[in-house]
């Protein structure tokens, strides 16, 4: 049970990563590579920003994805909008090359060890069967209210519904005055600023490091892929899922721990090639 809830904690991370993943992929039709690297910054940002500003967490939670989702409209202005009409490849290497530049500059500048963060809230509580520290309870509840409240927002709003409607149709939302690279724009930040929200939240649990994002992406990669590529839903479902999945194969057999979320990805594949929750076309 003690390994369930700190699956729990991976599952969050998980989900909201792969719900960014999930809603810059539906959207624009982008694999996004660079989302460990947007990931790391937002834990940087927050760093940052109480090193020198004295800013606390709960004030970077709203400005460090901010600031990381600024810098994802820049990029998506500068570069991903020449390339929306070319095969994934193009969006894949040109966002996997920025990632490495990304890492690259921060590990130049900050070095590859972690710095602590101190932890927001302190104290634990009594499971009974652990005392589960207070801020990682606080994580997974923060995230699932997140990640609902995405779903919400892209599902059931009118909002949502012009998202959607200009990634099938964008010559008939124009038609409409419906501004559709400002909204194409806005989903980058918004899927940046989802990556760099997990980043914020997993600075106090992890060290802050240029490199913490580099495995972390490959696992979203696959919790998206499982759940359905482009599908809000299955991210969510499937992030929490794995995390479990996960902490259970610690349990029973450690060894497979960091492989176990491949091997479901590799039979799921084999089953439903388009994901638990995704849409053959």
């Amino acid at each position: 049970m003690a390994q369930v809830a700190l699956g729990l904690v991976n599952g969050a991370f998980y989900a909201m990563l792969s719900l960014g993943l999930a809603v810059i992929f539906g959207m624009l039709n982008v694999i996004n590579f660079t989302h460990g690297a947007q990931f790391m910054m937002g834990a940087f940002a927050a760093w940052l920003l109480l090193g020198i500003l004295d800013v606390p967490f709960w004030a970077s939670l709203v400005l460090a994805p901010l600031i990381v989702g600024l810098f994802g409209v820049v990029i998506e202005r500068l570069m991903l909008k020449r390339i929306y009409h070319l095969d994934h490849l193009y969006g894949f290497l040109l966002t996997f090359g920025l990632a490495l530049i990304i890492e690259g500059l921060f590990q130049w500048k900050w070095g590859s060890s972690g710095a602590p963060y101190p932890a927001p809230i302190t104290g634990g509580t009594d499971l009974g069967f652990m005392v589960m520290p207070n801020y990682r309870l606080f994580v997974v509840v923060a995230a699932l209210i997140v990640c609902l409240a995405t779903w919400y927002g892209i599902e059931r709003t009118k909002l949502g519904a012009y998202l959607r409607a200009a990634t099938e149709n964008p010559t008939l939302v124009r038609a409409f005055g419906i501004n559709v690279p400002r909204l194409i724009t806005l989903t980058y930040g918004l899927g940046v600023a989802l990556a760099a929200l997990a980043g914020v939240m997993a600075a106090p649990i992890q060290q802050v490091s240029a490199l913490m994002g580099t495995n972390l992406v490959l696992v979203v990669f696959a919790v998206v892929v499982i759940g359905g590529m482009g599908s809000i839903m299955g991210s969510i479902v499937t992030g929490f899922g794995l995390g479990l999945i996960e902490g259970l194969t610690k349990v029973y057999y450690p060894p497979a721990s960091n492989t176990v979320i491949f091997i479901v990805m590799a039979l799921v594949l084999l089953v439903k090639p388009a994901g638990l929750f995704g849409q053959t076309k």
